[in-house]
């Protein structure tokens, strides 16, 4: 480990060197790709360091205690700083390993979410507008931009479906254990009886791909033109602008006609088509390396239950990692970090554990 750090932080302080050269500010594309690479080996350095700066602590102090001859309170200060140092000195070596584990390439993506009704009817659909909601505030908090993709709203303010995309650095990294099903269990408005009813919502969350990543072939595309539907009045939209793209060797089918642009619908589609794409691959080549083994904090499949909300108890519970937490009007309202920091941690642990 100590021999990969030090080239770490050579290779750091060459890009240091070589964002000062008139060539590189001059190569827009260089300046930023070894900027990128600058921020991602930051965090590594300047642990590496403080880890050395521990190391050289630890050793002066042992030397001291080894070396004998000091009086009883000189030797209790050294003795002080020989403990601390060898925790700290711990600390960061652990947290080292952790910096070093093999990063999620998607991790700074921005993220295309999709939530569907499930079981429960209206209810269903009313809970995925809640969800909708929800990831609305916690990117908001974050400081990402929400874009509607598509949307199919039911008459009572919910959603049969809605599909999203999330803009921001580290946007993937933070979204990417919200996949798979959610269950909500609450009184509906429309009970009469004061009966409580469990529904579900699934969410699908995945990395935007760019053109760059998955490259479409025209010659697989089908793209179909229509008229958008809408509520009437002034959202009715008088020209055929609503875009269906079926990609033909799938079958797979986007359509999207939240824009009065045609091409605007269209460049929206084809990104929400090139993102599920992406994910197949992903999978495939996910599953080819890892084989059996899952992680702990479960596989993302869309069809496993990951979470459940129930109202009049005021708990969120998420099943993959025992978590529980009785602070159910803040979670929807977009108080998410506990939840999701604690999942990281799960995936974090799993991974070390993996790599011993």
């Amino acid at each position: 480990m100590l021999d990969k750090l030090a080239g770490i932080e050579e290779r750091y302080e060459k890009i240091n060197e070589r964002l000062c050269l008139p060539e590189t500010v001059n190569d827009q594309e260089m300046y930023t790709r070894l900027m990128k690479e600058l921020r991602s080996l930051t965090p590594v350095v300047e642990k590496y360091r403080e880890y050395k700066k521990y190391g050289e602590t630890l050793k002066e102090s042992k030397e001291l205690l080894e070396a004998g001859g000091l009086d009883r309170d000189f030797k209790e200060l050294v003795q002080e700083e020989f403990e601390q140092a060898k925790s700290d000195t711990e600390r960061c070596a652990k947290e080292l390993k952790i910096l070093l584990l093999p990063k999620d390439p998607n991790d700074d993506k921005n993220v295309i979410v999709e939530i569907r009704g499930g079981a429960g009817g209206e209810e269903a659909a009313l809970f995925a507008g809640d969800l909708f909601r929800m990831y609305s505030m916690y990117s908001e908090a974050k400081g990402f931009k929400v874009e509607i993709l598509s949307e199919n709203p039911t008459e009572l303010g919910g959603y049969k479906e809605i599909v999203f995309n999330i803009e921001g650095c580290g946007a993937y990294s933070r979204f990417k254990f919200e996949s798979g099903v959610h269950r909500v269990q609450r009184v509906p408005a429309t009970e009469s009886q004061g009966r409580i009813q469990t529904s579900t919502v699934t969410v699908a969350v995945l990395p935007e791909a760019e053109e760059v990543d998955f490259e479409l072939n025209p010659a697989d595309l089908q793209i179909d033109v229509f008229r958008s539907s809408g509520a009437g009045g002034q959202k009715v939209n008088k020209t055929s602008s609503a875009i269906r793209v079926t990609h033909l060797p799938t079958g797979m089918v986007v359509e999207c006609q939240d824009e009065r642009s045609q091409y605007k619908n269209k460049d929206k589609a084809l990104k929400v088509l090139r993102s599920r794409l992406l994910e197949i691959e992903q999978a495939k080549h996910d599953a080819e390396i890892a084989g059996a083994r899952k992680s702990q904090v479960g596989t993302g499949d869309r069809s496993e239950r990951i979470r459940t909300y129930n109202f009049p108890q005021g708990r969120v519970s998420d099943h993959r990692i025992g978590l529980t937490l009785y602070k159910i009007d803040a979670i929807m309202n977009g108080d998410l970090d506990e939840i999701i920091d604690a999942l990281i941690t799960a995936d974090t642990a799993e991974k070390l554990k993996a790599e011993e």
